[in-house]
């Protein structure tokens, strides 16, 4: 027979938290934002991102292949219907992947674009200010000669 265990003390009530109904998207934000940041040193959870949905390969061995010369029973206007289904859905989803690598590629040129405008435009005004700060340089030069009786 067992030791008989010491009784546990009671737990720690938690305070009741009032029901708060969120009236717009914002407020619910708020609500969550509150909710975490009351104890900060707890981890956040992050979901990762899902994997991209992609149609399953085509079977490396077909088993059951029609003949041409044999007459198409009722079951085989369902099989082909399948089959028919699954290709153009694999033809869709490639159209969909180059469509997708197409703006990718599109953005990156956008991108990489703007960047040498970018840098082109900070050239051009770094020019500006050495320009700026010759003239000054020079202008201050003139002026000490002047006042120091030297030149003309």
């Amino acid at each position: 027979m067992a030791a008989p265990s010491a009784p546990r003390p009671p737990r720690p009530r938690k305070e009741p938290q009032p029901l708060v109904i969120p009236r717009s998207a914002a407020e619910e934000q708020r609500l969550r934002l509150e909710r975490l940041m009351r104890n900060p040193e707890k981890t956040v959870p992050i979901p990762e991102k899902l994997n991209e949905w992609a149609p399953r390969p085509p079977p490396e061995f077909v088993r059951d292949v029609m003949g041409s010369s044999a007459g198409a029973g009722s079951g085989e206007f369902h099989v082909y219907r399948h089959l028919r289904r699954r290709e153009y859905q694999r033809q869709d989803f490639m159209d969909a992947m180059a469509e997708k690598q197409r703006l990718d590629e599109e953005f990156q040129k956008k991108l990489e674009r703007n960047k040498m405008i970018a840098e082109e435009q900070t050239a051009k005004r770094r020019r500006k200010r050495c320009m700026l700060w010759i003239n000054a340089v020079i202008v201050c030069l003139h002026l000490s000669a002047e006042k120091s009786g030297c030149g003309n």
